[in-house]
């Protein structure tokens, strides 16, 4: 399977700091690739680079086998979209108008949105059962429906691939399931997803491959079953845990922690 995104032994580094050492990852279209490791490991800062937001000291990114720094900032919009961590927006637009937004790479000389954009928008806002947001302010919303907002403006640019970084941080149960559900969907339509989760259960749930980066470095990348290994629990995150299969699907269990994990700036 051909890949739709790859990093080819990527580094990145921002002053003195390498944060990506070597990072090779590849994306294929149909599928969900959850990204896993300790907080400092590097994962926001891999996303960003796939996305040519930050340049790599070396190696190389390539989309649909392409460099990535070949294509136009507009034509690298129309075919990836990062949902980041960060849901904060300083100015009270409506829902409408922020997922309104995933349609500016697709919009003529004049930037102003057709019936269709708003057909596609009001599509996504449903697809996330959030259509009843629509108009109110971004400001008044709970971190989740923020969350939720950001992930159908990124649905409206009809990428082909989504990149998402934490996307279950702020959401409800019912939502964590539904958003699980939708990437799955997404990558029956031939569409791929990119993600980075520190929930590990459900990573094991939606995805079909995971891959683990420590230091800077892609670990393992394999089936959840081939990656949530004791001794590789133990290398990317110090604790010593296990997959474990239950009646309601796969769980992690940790047993203890090894050592002190070291804060990261």
């Amino acid at each position: 399977m051909s890949a739709a995104l790859a990093l080819e032994g990527v580094s990145v580094a921002q002053g003195e700091r390498t944060v990506l050492r070597g990072a090779s990852l590849a994306l294929a279209l149909g599928e969900v690739l959850v990204l896993a490791g300790r907080n400092g490991a590097g994962k926001t800062t891999l996303l960003r680079t796939a996305t040519g937001l930050l340049a790599p000291s070396a190696g190389r990114v390539l989309l649909n086998g392409r460099e990535l720094g070949s294509y136009a900032r507009r034509e690298i919009a129309r075919r990836v979209a990062l949902v980041a961590q960060d849901t904060t927006v300083p100015f009270p637009f409506t829902v409408e108008e922020i997922v309104l937004l995933g349609r500016a790479p697709h919009l003529g000389a004049f930037g102003f949105e057709s019936r269709e954009d708003r057909r596609i928008a009001g599509a996504c806002l449903e697809r996330l059962g959030i259509a009843a947001l629509a108009p109110r302010s971004i400001l008044e919303l709970s971190g989740g429906e923020r969350q939720l907002a950001m992930i159908a403006r990124a649905l409206a640019q009809t990428p082909q691939i989504l990149l998402l970084d934490e996307p279950v941080a702020h959401l409800d149960l019912a939502h964590r399931l539904a958003l699980e559900e939708l990437l799955r969907s997404l990558a029956q339509e031939g569409k791929a997803a990119l993600l980075v989760s520190h929930d590990l259960a459900g990573a094991a749930r939606i995805a079909d491959r995971l891959a683990l980066l420590a230091e800077g470095r892609v670990l393992a990348c394999g089936t959840p079953r081939e990656v949530l290994r004791a001794d590789l629990m133990r290398e990317a995150f110090g604790v010593e845990a296990q997959l474990v299969e239950t009646s309601e699907g796969p769980v992690v269990v940790p047993r203890r922690a090894l050592a002190h994990p070291e804060s990261t700036p």
